[in-house]
């Protein structure tokens, strides 16, 4: 880890301990891992593809649900993996570069994750306060440019991240208590002042996980204040029912999220560091698991299109058949 000059250099590698003080049970662990992962691969491409085919569900708030299940896709995918690798094969090794462009799709997409659950938010406002305008205010093209927007703000605000973990010293220790590399996990093994990187990580919780929050809010204020001064309780139910899926969705997606972020910065020394570790991967892949299940469970379009879906395959097999 020295040059000849005595100068500390980057590791040319970490190694991923996976969960600590849980090594004999890894396999064990890894099967709900496995299962929810696979969960989230079929719920999410099916999603997808019910989406793009079925005309019916051709309206805005079915494309944020497309983009917010490729996101579920890419942020599982980034992680569990490698998990398994570690859990099954014993493959801890991961080279610096590439621990560093995981760090960077790992916070690029969960913040990308967050700004797609805004959009829903402010969708539901726009479909319950403004219903008749509903079309001509949420078109293609403005649903295009704020996914887009949403994106660049998610990715771009991570790319400083591995610069400046690039400019931190690494002394020795170059074992990450982690099944991922996370950014707060790999900047403890530094033997420098990490003072910038926690502040630059604050400022970016402030601009994407505080404003999306702020947002979802006022949303969902707005949106109270409209149901309940409609006349009909049939009406208040209707409206309201259209929102109980994105409060799943937004309650399994910040909950763990909140409690990484704040045990790593206030509570290294309470927290069991096993605890951390399963609660960080169960808030990137809770949400792909079980965000399909919600809104199929929960949204009667979706589950007529699926009952047609599945109708359909079973004609042509009949049709086959005869």
């Amino acid at each position: 880890m020295f040059n000849s000059n005595n100068s500390y250099v980057a590791p040319q590698s970490f190694i991923l301990n996976g969960i600590p003080g849980l090594e004999r049970v890894h396999v064990w662990i890894s099967l709900p891992l496995f299962t929810m992962y696979i969960m989230s691969l079929v719920g999410n491409l099916g999603l997808v593809y019910l989406i793009y085919h079925e005309e019916a569900l051709h309206r805005p708030m079915y494309c944020f649900l497309a983009m917010l299940s490729l996101i579920d896709l890419l942020t599982c995918t980034t992680t569990v993996p490698n998990a398994l690798c570690i859990f099954w094969f014993d493959l801890k090794k991961i080279n610096f570069n590439a621990c560093l462009v995981q760090m960077f799709f790992v916070h690029g997409f969960t913040g990308v994750e967050s700004g797609v659950l805004m959009l829903m938010a402010l969708d539901r406002y726009v479909a319950i306060c403004y219903p008749l305008r509903y079309a001509t205010i949420l078109t293609n093209p403005i649903i295009a440019k704020a996914g887009l927007a949403t994106f660049l703000r998610g990715m771009l605000l991570m790319i400083p991240f591995p610069f400046l973990v690039k400019r931190l010293p690494f002394c020795q220790d170059n074992i990450i208590s982690h099944t991922y590399c996370d950014h707060m996990s790999v900047v403890k093994l530094s033997c420098a002042s990490i003072k910038v990187n926690v502040i630059y990580g604050l400022m970016v919780a402030l601009l994407i996980g505080v404003f999306d929050i702020c947002c979802i809010s006022v949303s969902y204020t707005m949106i109270l204040q409209a149901v309940v001064s409609l006349s009909s309780s049939d009406a208040r139910q209707k409206a309201f029912s259209t929102c109980t899926a994105h409060i799943s969705a937004i309650i399994i997606t910040y909950v763990p999220a909140f409690f990484t972020f704040f045990t790593h910065r206030f509570g290294g020394h309470t927290i069991p560091p096993s605890l951390h570790i399963i609660v960080a991967n169960l808030y990137l892949l809770l949400p792909p698991t079980l965000n399909p299940i919600v809104y199929g469970v929960k949204t009667k379009q979706i589950r007529d299109s699926v009952i047609k879906f599945f109708q359909g395959q079973k004609n042509c097999k009949l049709i086959q058949e005869n």
